[in-house]
């Protein structure tokens, strides 16, 4: 069972997934907070760098946003030039040009923007110059992704993109019509908003805020419930799945007054136990989870438990639970970049290849695209996780030395 817990009051909002009672994702923040990624600017570039093939444009943040090459070339790979050009031949510094966050800025680096532009609905993202159609990989049957992509083809314009959501399966041609004519009249707006005389750097497009952007993204068909706790988000929900094919979902919001629902159905403990440093499996194994700047680092032990076979079968069992958790927990946390798993050595070959099976196979269930290389020489298993934004351990509480952070004192400070 899916069920979607939102709880909100004067200030913040709080959204957390459930599947079968395990919570999987949330989110919180100010009830009128957006986000960086998706936000389209017009900039001006203040360095080239050859030698890196890429430029800084300063859009009006903190520091000066990077862009690479390739988000200059054009979004269709067919169209790409052989050989890349110089990248002084596309750009050059005090040019004014409308770039898209790709990727929010991350500690001490800045965000990364793009030329390739998407606007996201909720049956499709729409890509005004890509010239592509795309299916999303969790719609697994090739006869709907057919069918979605020639739905999808049929309502483009010469040279528009569009990459067909999960949330667009089983709806209707009209209803996918509909969202995309919506997208291409919001680009059309943006479009003239970037002709219109202004200063530089200036905002011209934001995704929406987080409680509708939330809804958009997360509350789909296959949701068997949402709860939430007051009347006023139980009208606000409802009037934010009016979009045609998607009124059903408003009968599956459910009114819980005067209850506290990420309490109640348990979410709120299972967000502090999963945050820890150490997180113990259900079988009494635990995992050690460390995040440096380059990559993040899971590392699997049999703990507490000790198996009723041979050690072959408790070192399997273990591997087979923390591959499961691995995937919940990077969903969860929202960690991106680098990953490598030290899962505990096994004897068979047979056995590694159920274990990264199971991870493949967790992972999927993500809505971020993440990619299991597997097995390293050294018997680690390597993955990537693409990241956005900051990952959930930098805006939470920090880790104290006392409750099992990884910092260290001196000797000289020792007690």
């Amino acid at each position: 069972m899916k069920r979607i817990l939102v709880k909100s009051d004067v200030e913040h909002t709080e959204v957390a997934v459930l599947e079968d009672g395990r919570l999987v994702e949330y989110y919180k923040g100010r009830r009128d907070q957006g986000q960086l990624a998706g936000n389209i600017y017009i900039g001006r570039v203040t360095r080239v760098l050859q030698g890196m093939q890429s430029a800084f444009v300063d859009v009006g943040l903190e520091r000066n946003a990077f862009l690479y090459i390739d988000d200059l070339l054009p979004a269709h790979l067919e169209k790409q030039p052989k050989e890349k050009p110089p990248v002084h031949e596309l750009v050059r510094t005090g040019q004014e040009i409308m770039v898209q966050v790709a990727k929010e800025p991350v500690g001490t680096k800045g965000a990364r923007v793009t030329t390739h532009y998407a606007i996201p609905g909720r049956f499709g993202v729409f890509m005004p110059k890509a010239d592509y159609v795309g299916v999303s990989r969790k719609i697994e049957s090739a006869a709907d992704r057919d069918r979605l992509k020639r739905m999808a083809e049929r309502h483009l314009l010469t040279g528009e993109g569009f990459i067909v959501r999960t949330a667009a399966l089983g709806e209707s041609e009209e209803a996918l019509a509909a969202d995309l004519a919506d997208l291409r009249s919001r680009w059309h707006r943006l479009e003239q908003a970037a002709k219109q005389p202004g200063a530089v750097p200036r905002q011209i497009y934001s995704d929406l805020q987080m409680l509708p952007r939330l809804m958009r993204d997360l509350f789909k068909g296959d949701v068997d419930e949402l709860v939430v706790n007051s009347e006023e988000l139980l009208r606000e929900i409802r009037g934010l799945v009016t979009a045609p094919g998607a009124q059903e979902l408003a009968e599956r919001v459910r009114l819980r007054r005067d209850v506290d629902p990420m309490a109640d159905y348990g979410a709120s403990r299972q967000l502090e136990m999963s945050l820890k440093r150490k997180v113990w499996l259900e079988n009494g194994g635990y995992l050690i989870i460390d995040q440096t700047e380059a990559l993040t680092v899971f590392d699997v032990n049999t703990g507490k438990y000790t198996g009723g076979v041979d050690l072959e079968q408790t070192v399997f069992d273990t591997n087979r639970e923390a591959a499961r958790e691995i995937a919940r927990l990077l969903r969860l946390r929202d960690i991106g970049g680098l990953i490598i798993i030290d899962f505990i050595d096994m004897e068979t070959e047979a056995n590694r290849a159920q274990v990264l099976g199971e991870l493949e196979r967790e992972v999927r269930k993500d809505r971020t695209k993440a990619v299991v290389a597997g097995w390293t020489r050294l018997g680690l298993v390597e993955m990537t996780r693409k990241k956005v934004r900051d990952s959930m351990e930098a805006s939470a509480p920090q880790y104290c030395q006392a409750c099992g952070g990884s910092g260290l004192l001196s000797p000289s400070n020792k007690k």
